[in-house]
């Protein structure tokens, strides 16, 4: 009869201890497997996303005297995908000339937010905005007095990037609106259920 009560009490422990073991596991690929969440300012015109690599995409309306919209773009790429952020920041500042010659790297403001608990590491910078027309063309463009606002936000599911460029007076128009999108982002977890089912033989 001890002998009956002691395996119990034996099998009992080793399987609580699997229990938590298997609860940690799953609330971690659970929270991989989240998404981030955030609020479309009032005012901005919702697009579709021109590729599977952007995750939202809008459009900026122009204010009076400017001739184009500006543009925001959240990239996601997969998890370990898309590079660090200062990658990022020097290949978005190598975009942007300087009428002085001067490196944008110098002239740009960086900041750094943690809305909700994420990390948001953010870059601004004006000139004169020369990417390329598309990757790899090595055609660029070539529009002064424009204004980039780029931001990495890193979530446990990978890091989610935007870029807002655009003619500098609309981009200053939405600049509030910019930083509260920023401020909604929000990583959601995805919600599952662990159960153990065990027979008892004794």
């Amino acid at each position: 009869m001890r002998l009956k009560a002691m395996v119990a009490s034996t099998f009992l422990i080793v399987f609580s201890s699997a229990s938590i073991i298997g609860a940690g596991n799953s609330q971690s690929s659970a929270q991989k497997k989240g998404e981030l969440r955030y609020k479309t300012p009032e005012g901005w015109v919702v697009e579709q996303p021109t590729s599977s690599m952007r995750a939202a995409q809008y459009k900026l309306p122009k204010v009076e005297g400017d001739t184009e919209d500006a543009s925001l773009v959240l990239y996601y790429f997969g998890s370990d995908q898309g590079g660090s952020v200062r990658d990022n920041f020097d290949r978005w500042t190598s975009q942007m000339q300087q009428p002085d010659g001067k490196s944008s790297s110098d002239k740009a403001k960086m900041e750094t937010l943690t809305p909700n608990g994420l990390k948001v590491t953010m870059i601004d910078v004006t000139g004169t905005y020369t990417a390329e027309t598309s990757p790899g063309s090595g055609v660029r463009l070539n529009k002064p007095n424009y204004r980039l606002r780029g931001a990495v936000v890193e979530t446990p599911k990978g890091n989610y990037y935007i870029k807002l460029v655009g003619p500098e007076k609309t981009v200053n128009r939405w600049s509030d609106a910019f930083m509260d999108y920023v401020k909604s982002f929000e990583f959601k977890a995805a919600e599952t259920s662990v159960a153990f089912h065990v027979q008892d033989r004794y």
